[in-house]
């Protein structure tokens, strides 16, 4: 197959989530298949509701700066499939991505021939096999990877980690999930292995009390990240420093922090190159990620770690894109996302405000709502172009009518072009609701079905 057979291919096995199949039978049969190339190397293996991207790609971002040869493993993507494998910072090629779809397409299909599977492996375990065969090709020395849905029955969570992390646990997916955060949380510390180190972000008491029994049961060292510890200083980089040529926006550096944090092992200073505060977290618990690694015998020397956070990109979590009016794009897709998304947005955006929004139909829309509609003077709602997308119609139903107006638009190009439109010299686009919603906004830019140079 080329790259976009490839693509269509993948694509017929369903819906990653509609067709998605929680187990780890089909991929494990796979695995060794060939041979298990999640062995060759060591792993991070980070699960958890929100911030386990940006922890992620932070964690990633340090053992790069440390001059490792390393892995990320993401999902989802935001335009090409290529950007959920990464080596080096650098998206797997096309070419490659063909090539070992090919032969991982062979392998699934010559499993059910055999028997040995009653049908082919899903998109998310067919794509966590091009991933683990990618890195083992490229020889890295470790793996950062970020659970798919859940974590105890994932597919990556075949991968054997030096460490393991949790980001904060909150409701989500509960179909497949569980509808208490007791429940959620269990399936997220289903990827805590025996005397392995396990990083947590802070969590709400019902979350913790479940990982700390897990861990507990297999032995596994946990490494709480305080929420509020003393020894944390912050001071916001506000509007300093702004690139000449790129912006005269205010918010251009709004929400970006410097913060110094001690620990038991180093002191950090940090300048963070994502905005807003919760992202302090997920740096935090990437520094403790980094420094069990080190314990584990890697080279990650601490004066690294501020290297590498500086310079973390992780797009679409409060991106700003220069423009008149600038958009503002966030992949908040639940509760707990919706609320850093708003804290963010009451602390620096005090001016109008145009919400284009687009979410699945399988999310908690009323609520998503409640939070982040009030905040602006227009709401735009939006179809994705996503089987699982809520339609405009349906999200202007669930939503709070109250203070501000409300426009639906049947696609996202015209969610922009209503956007450019009604939203006044000064104010600010924010375009929120999935991470979908957000590669197609890029898309559409990209493919300059948006004239991002002057107002209409």
């Amino acid at each position: 197959m080329n790259y976009g057979e490839a693509i269509k291919y993948l694509y017929s096995l369903g819906h990653e989530m509609l067709a998605m199949k929680l187990g780890l039978d089909s991929v494990r049969a796979l695995a060794r298949a060939f041979e298990d190339p999640q062995r060759r190397y060591p792993a991070v293996h980070i699960a958890g509701t929100n911030g386990k991207g940006s922890t992620a790609a932070m964690t990633e971002a340090i053992v790069r700066a440390a001059g490792l040869h390393v892995g990320l493993y993401t999902s989802p993507h935001l335009i090409e499939i290529t950007e959920r494998i990464r080596v080096d910072g650098q998206d797997i090629t096309p070419e490659d991505f063909a090539r070992l779809a090919t032969g991982v397409r062979a392998m699934s299909e010559r499993l059910v021939k055999e028997d040995a599977l009653p049908a082919p492996p899903t998109f998310f375990e067919q794509m966590t096999m091009i991933a683990f065969l990618y890195f083992a090709e490229r020889e890295v020395d470790l793996a950062v990877l970020e659970v798919g849905l859940g974590g105890r029955l994932d597919a990556t969570n075949i991968c054997e980690p030096l460490v393991t992390a949790i980001t904060p646990v909150g409701f989500d997916h509960q179909r497949y999930l569980g509808h208490t955060l007791a429940a959620i949380a269990g399936e997220k510390a289903g990827i805590i292995k025996p005397a392995t180190p396990t990083v947590v972000a802070p969590q709400e008491l019902e979350a913790m009390a479940v990982i700390v029994e897990r861990c507990a049961q297999l032995n596994a060292p946990l490494i709480a990240v305080e929420a509020e510890p003393d020894e944390l200083e912050l001071s916001n980089v506000g509007n300093e420093d702004t690139p000449l040529g790129v912006s005269s926006s205010p918010l251009w550096r709004a929400g970006l922090y410097r913060f110094h944090y001690r620990t038991a092992l180093a002191e950090y200073n940090v300048r963070l190159n994502l905005r807003g505060r919760h992202q302090i977290i997920n740096a935090r618990t990437a520094i403790h990620v980094a420094e069990q690694l080190k314990r584990c015998g890697l080279n990650v020397p601490s004066q690294v770690v501020a290297e590498g956070l500086n310079g973390v990109d992780w797009p679409g979590r409060l991106e700003l894109i220069a423009n008149d009016p600038p958009l503002l794009l966030d992949g908040a897709h639940n509760p707990a996302g919706a609320r850093s998304l708003r804290a963010f947005l009451d602390e620096y955006c005090q001016v109008p405000i145009t919400l284009i929004f687009g979410v699945m139909s399988d999310k908690e829309i009323t609520e998503i709502a409640a939070i982040l509609f009030p905040v602006a003077s227009v709401v735009i709602a939006t179809s994705i172009a996503n089987q699982r997308a809520a339609d405009a119609a349906l999200i202007a139903e669930q939503a709070p009518g109250v203070g501000y107006q409300l426009i639906c638009a049947s696609s996202v190009a015209q969610a922009l072009a209503e956007a450019q439109y009604v939203t006044p010299p000064g104010g600010l686009i924010c375009v929120c609701g999935s991470l979908y919603l957000i590669g197609e906004i890029k898309q559409a830019i990209g493919q300059g079905r948006w004239d991002l140079s002057s107002k209409k």
